[in-house]
């Protein structure tokens, strides 16, 4: 059993469980599932005084196994039919103006879901084109059908995180660091008028060449946006910390990846994939 390191300062974010009840009612109401509350996000409480959220369409079970992550896993329900409308209706409620919709990594899937994306943002879009799509999804196995119809459903972005470097991918259960790369390559050769996103943690012992490395690799394959976070462990049962990353540090490598040809970076301690999604695209 591991022992969870203490916090330091820059990492003792207020979590306010009544400033989320509004918003968790609502969603409950809504019948949609988000995100921020199945990984246990840290920015939950700010997003959701503020109506924000991720939603999480396919369900709330993965597939897969990664050490890291909070998401439930084991075998999947039945796929909800309702999902997309139930998602566009909150979205309306919301008065969102930029959506992001990931999901459950679903190997079960013979296309990974990727009918239930094009749902979704159809659904939105059908209730206000104006409001601006931005996809997170798994690696579909690199089905290359299943990645033609997200690339084309409509959405302005598409990620697809890497999560960490290649050396470190065995917490990511049943991916491929090269893969995931195909993934995004593929995605803008199907449509090169979407920009892609990814996103890495920090504190799981990479080094700055390694973070370096994988960051040309994003760029080699056109990926011009990216966010980097720290890496907090759900509990005692997962993927252990082994750095609490300073604030500096964050800095250094947002500066070194801009001067590299990042369009976007979104680099601090609480950054995740989805977090002030809004900004990535005012940067465009």
């Amino acid at each position: 059993m591991q022992t969870l390191m203490r916090k330091p300062q820059w990492l003792r974010k207020k979590i306010s469980l009544s400033d989320q009840k509004p918003m968790e009612r609502l969603l409950a109401q809504g019948r949609v599932h988000t995100i921020c509350e199945e990984a246990m996000c840290p920015n939950i409480s700010e997003c959701f005084s503020q109506k924000v959220a991720t939603f999480m369409i396919l369900g709330t079970v993965c597939t897969r196994a990664c050490t890291f992550c909070a998401v439930s896993r084991g075998v999947p329900l039945v796929l909800n039919p309702h999902e997309p409308e139930n998602v566009a209706k909150t979205v309306n409620h919301l008065g969102l103006r930029h959506v992001v919709i990931t999901s459950s990594t679903r190997d079960d899937l013979s296309n990974g879901g990727a009918e239930y994306f094009c749902k979704t943002v159809r659904a939105i879009k059908a209730l206000d084109d104006s409001i601006t799509v931005e996809l997170l999804i798994p690696d579909m196995k690199e089905n290359l059908s299943a990645l033609e119809q997200v690339a084309n459903s409509g959405a302005e972005i598409i990620g697809h995180n890497l999560e960490t470097v290649s050396r470190l991918y065995h917490v990511r259960k049943g991916s491929d660091y090269e893969r995931s790369l195909r993934v995004l390559e593929k995605l803008t050769s199907l449509n090169p008028d979407i920009a892609t996103k990814s996103g890495i943690m920090l504190g799981f012992g990479e080094g700055d060449e390694e973070i370096l490395s994988l960051m040309q690799d994003l760029l080699d394959v056109e990926c011009r946006y990216l966010s980097i976070g720290q890496y907090l462990s759900p509990s005692h049962k997962y993927e252990p910390v082994v750095e609490y990353v300073e604030p500096k540090r964050f800095e250094y490598l947002r500066d070194r990846g801009m001067e590299m040809g990042f369009t976007y970076i979104k680099s601090s301690p609480y950054a995740r994939s989805s977090y002030m999604a809004h900004e990535y695209l005012e940067a465009k």
